[in-house]
């Protein structure tokens, strides 16, 4: 996903037991019921329909969780390896979004106290202790391929998954 999402912690945890541990999970949900597209003229995302049906939603845990209370507020959680994709039949834990929807990254704070698993899905997460963060600017707009050709490069440039992307000519001899 890019750009990434960051987060940090701070401030009281509840801590019911010594032995709890925390886990920093995100998923990404439809803002609305709309289908967009691009207006190169305009340079301007337009309502363009319906939404297509939501696919099932899925939690990635951040790998470097659960972690405990002192670790988690020490730590600058990143979502950078966090992959999205429009196939359904994706077996690999992506996140599954429909191209040209709007969607609102949300980060879990989940505590896990003994004999707790980390939550897979929306509802093993609404049977454990947690809060639910949204930032409304993170809002953004699914697609399979950019619209605007600077945040191609932008991403390109970027994206540490684009590798296979970038002209070996702009490559600095130390990038080489």
């Amino acid at each position: 996903m890019f750009p990434t999402v960051r987060c940090s912690f701070s401030g009281p945890l509840r801590q019911v037991t010594p032995a709890d541990r925390y886990v920093v999970l995100l998923d990404v949900v439809p803002v609305d019921n709309r289908r967009y597209r691009y207006a190169y003229h305009r340079s301007a995302w337009l309502v363009a329909g319906k939404a297509d049906p939501p696919p099932p939603g899925r939690l990635y845990a951040h790998p470097d969780t659960p972690l405990g209370a002192d670790a988690l507020r020490k730590q600058v959680i990143s979502f950078e390896k966090v992959k999205l994709t429009n196939n359904e039949m994706d077996k690999n834990g992506q996140i599954v979004l429909n191209s040209m929807h709007r969607y609102q990254p949300r980060i879990h704070l989940a505590r896990l106290g003994p004999g707790q698993n980390i939550p897979l899905t929306p509802k093993e997460l609404s049977d454990v202790d947690h809060k639910t963060y949204v930032f409304p600017e993170t809002i953004f707009t699914a697609v399979t391929a950019y619209q605007n050709q600077l945040i191609t490069k932008l991403k390109i440039d970027s994206n540490p998954f684009a590798k296979g992307f970038r002209d070996s000519s702009r490559l600095t001899d130390f990038d080489r």
